[in-house]
């Protein structure tokens, strides 16, 4: 079979995509790095953290060391299985704000205002509750509310409305402000994405064909028109061809760093490393944009946190409550209560998110829970103003690239950064807290000062894993794709994942990555 489409990376934007672009007849080639999600700890939502720095199931990538960041190289996972990095991640459903993608619209990203991209969300989700206006209901990835919290989490809601935030029964509706109970992707009691909602399924139909363990290593050209792609599989490389188009879903990293290792991309960049330019593309890898997290933990009493359930006897009976109800500790996530809110009045829409989870842990153990019950608070700086970049260090498709996120070197995160922690602390010492809260333990009493706040948090904050941006869509001269999701100056080669966002959406990136290969499925499918 001769494919009319490859798309090159399984994630939650390329799943989604080559799943409807097979629903028209088309035949569609889904070339995928990694192995099929077999691995059990995918399926079980607790299982997350243990997922981020298993190489078989991950890129393992790191950024480069920056004095603003304590000189730190930060782990960045990305997912390197059926599912991407939707196959590793929290689970969290945040669209973002509805400002976010009118501010693209007015960058020049014509199509993709709110009005215009709302559909595309409602299609792609079942969510029960909310307004039928703007939750869709029949769609094919399940969206619910936590199906069972311990009595911490419902002490940190109450809280936070005394701390003088209001109550959202759903952020992802007409209001994003406020305290809520996560939304998350779940089947049941097992992790839903759309690797599993739509091209599992799709996966019978004999015009679409996934091949795993498949590393795209470069894109093929005749002239400027993009016609297939070279990848290597158990140490041989083959060459297929498309008839119609090849479309990259590689996310924020692999889709810039496949387009620079093909000729496109900064042309002064390429030719330093020997790599022939056929498009001088200065914007490629550029405009890297992720969310900064710093946690601030504490210590609590008389309540049960995450820490106790899993250890001992309550370990096991949550291994029965999962396998028998499916419900408890084992199908939490990681976020069980999530907080927009605005660091200064002024401002129109939310540039802080709170991320609540009743457990903390082992700071020099990566994953491993304390044994004490504690609490974490994370402060997210969702509208960050500080830009980073991407760039080759080899024409060597197997090294990574380098990763400069250039985290906290805009005065206006810093600041954010702090009004957050700020408001942690007013929340853990409201009266719904205060009568567990025995004290903090980072960054602690010993950070009383705002300079000591800030040198914490520069210490050990970490990646949102929210990278976006270095494909950027629009209509300026250095634009990367088009508002159709054409890459500028070739033809027959579209950019379909995170790495087109031209702002990082105010909160979680899956549903707007996912909203995104929606929208392009109508795009692609027009132009043919």
């Amino acid at each position: 079979m001769q494919p009319d489409y490859i798309v090159v990376g399984a994630g939650t934007a390329g799943s989604l995509l080559a799943a409807r672009l097979a629903e028209s007849n088309a035949n569609v080639l889904l070339l995928e790095a990694g192995p099929e999600a077999r691995h059990p700890m995918i399926h079980i939502p607790a299982g997350v953290r243990s997922l981020h720095r298993n190489p078989a199931l991950n890129w393992t990538y790191f950024t480069e060391p920056h004095p603003d960041t304590a000189n730190r190289a930060i782990h960045w996972p990305r997912g390197r299985v059926i599912g991407g990095s939707g196959s590793i991640n929290g689970m969290l459903y945040v669209r973002g704000n509805p400002g976010d993608y009118d501010d693209w619209s007015d960058m020049g990203c014509s199509g993709w205002s709110y009005a215009d991209v709302l559909p595309y969300f409602r299609k792609t989700e079942r969510y029960e509750s909310g307004d039928p206006h703007y939750r869709g209901k029949d769609g094919p990835l399940n969206v619910v509310d936590y199906k069972s919290h311990l009595n911490l989490t419902h002490r940190f809601v109450q809280a936070a409305q005394q701390a003088g935030l209001p109550f959202n029964r759903d952020y992802n509706g007409e209001q994003q402000e406020g305290v809520a109970y996560s939304q998350m992707t779940r089947l049941g009691r097992f992790r839903g994405s759309t690797a599993f909602a739509l091209l599992r399924p799709a996966r019978s139909r004999p015009n679409l064909q996934v091949t795993t363990n498949a590393f795209v290593t470069k894109l093929v050209f005749e002239g400027r028109q993009c016609v297939g792609a070279t990848f290597r599989k158990s140490g041989q490389d083959t060459t297929v061809r498309a008839r119609r188009e090849v479309i990259l879903c590689g996310g924020a990293i692999n889709s810039p760093h496949l387009l620079m290792l093909s000729g496109i991309g900064p042309g002064t960049e390429l030719q330093s490393l020997g790599i022939p330019v056929l498009h001088d593309a200065p914007g490629v890898g550029k405009n890297l944009i992720d969310h900064y997290y710093g946690g601030i933990s504490a210590r609590v009493r008389n309540e049960l946190s995450i820490n106790q359930l899993a250890r001992g006897w309550r370990l096991g009976r949550e291994v029965l409550r999962f396998l028998v109800m499916g419900e408890g500790a084992l199908t939490y996530g990681i976020t069980a209560s999530t907080v927009f809110t605005r660091s200064r009045p002024e401002l129109a829409r939310p540039d802080l998110q709170l991320l609540f989870t009743p457990a903390s842990y082992n700071r020099e153990r990566f994953g491993e829970l304390e044994a004490a019950p504690g609490v974490t608070a994370v402060v997210c700086i969702v509208q960050p103003q500080s830009r980073g970049a991407l760039t080759l260090q080899s024409a060597d498709p197997n090294l990574p690239p380098r990763i400069e996120p250039n985290y906290l070197t805009a005065a206006n995160d810093v600041h954010a950064l702090l009004a957050g922690v700020h408001l942690v602390r007013r929340i853990f010492t409201a009266p719904a807290m205060a009568k567990c809260m025995v004290g903090e333990t980072y960054p602690g009493p010993q950070a009383n000062t705002d300079e000591a706040i800030v040198d914490a948090l520069r210490l050990t904050g970490t990646t949102g894993y929210h990278a976006v941006g270095t494909c950027r869509m629009g209509s300026d001269a250095e634009a990367v794709v088009d508002p159709q999701l054409r890459v500028n100056g070739v033809e027959r080669l579209r950019v379909v994942d995170a790495s087109i966002m031209p702002m990082v959406p105010t909160g979680n990136t899956n549903a707007p990555t996912a909203m995104v290969a929606e929208k392009a499925a109508d795009l692609i499918r027009a132009s043919a």
